[in-house]
C-alpha cells in the first residue's frame, strides 16, 4: 500500500473522527466508551498542534487519511515536559502494511528535533501488535497495570513502553528551550 507522511490540518478532522471512532467502538486502543465528536476531536486536536507537538497523517494516493499519529505530554506537571507520549490509530484497512511503523519512526524523528528525551507508549489492551511495532521502534516494556481498563465485556491490561530520544538522560536539558518551556511553574 503506498502513502505518503504529512502534518495533519484542521482539513484532515473528519477523517480523523472517523478512524478514531472506530477504535473506540470497536478497538481497545483507547478506553473511551463513546466516541468524542468532530467538535471535541478538533478541539483535541487545536490543543495538541497549539503546544507544538507534532501530528502526523498518512495519506493514501487517492487522498484518503490511512491513519495518525501524534505526540502530547504524558503528564502536565513541569518536571515531564522532556518526556511525551505516542498515539497511533489507523483505519482498518490499512493495518498490517507498514503505515504505523513509517508513522512512529517519523514521530520519534520529530519529538527527538524538537528536544524531547523520553518517548512512552500507553498501550491500551496490551495490544500485542501495538507492543510488536514498539518493540522494533527501540521501546522497551516499563510496567503492565492489569485489569485497568473494562471494555467490550472483559477486563484489560495496560502495557507502559518507553525509549530514550536524542541524548535521553545522560546531559541535562536546557530550560530555556522548547520542550523545557512548556509547562513551567
Amino acid at each position: 500500500m503506498s502513502f505518503l507522511l504529512r502534518d495533519a490540518t484542521q482539513a484532515d478532522i473528519p477523517a480523523i473522527a472517523d478512524i478514531y471512532r472506530e477504535s473506540v467502538l470497536n478497538g481497545v486502543a483507547s478506553y473511551e466508551i463513546v466516541p468524542p465528536s468532530e467538535a471535541e476531536m478538533a478541539q483535541r486536536f487545536s490543543a495538541i498542534v497549539g503546544q507544538q507537538y507534532p501530528y502526523i497523517a498518512a495519506i493514501g494516493t487517492d487522498g484518503a487519511l490511512l491513519g495518525y499519529a501524534y505526540a502530547s505530554a504524558f503528564r502536565t506537571r513541569p518536571a515531564y515536559r522532556w518526556l511525551v507520549e505516542d498515539s497511533i490509530y489507523l483505519a482498518p484497512q490499512a493495518r498490517g502494511r507498514g503505515i504505523g511503523k513509517a508513522l512512529l519512526a517519523e514521530l520519534i524523528i520529530r519529538c527527538t528535533t524538537l528536544g524531547f528525551r523520553q518517548m512512552a507508549a500507553v498501550i491500551g489492551g496490551a495490544s500485542p501488535a501495538s507492543i510488536a511495532l514498539h518493540r522494533k521502534a527501540g521501546f522497551e516494556e516499563v510496567g503492565l497495570m492489569k485489569g485497568t481498563g473494562y471494555k467490550h465485556g472483559r477486563w484489560l491490561d495496560t502495557m507502559f513502553m518507553q525509549r530514550a530520544l536524542g541524548e535521553g538522560m545522560s546531559t541535562d536539558p536546557d530550560p530555556s528551550a522548547y520542550p523545557g518551556t512548556l509547562f513551567s511553574g
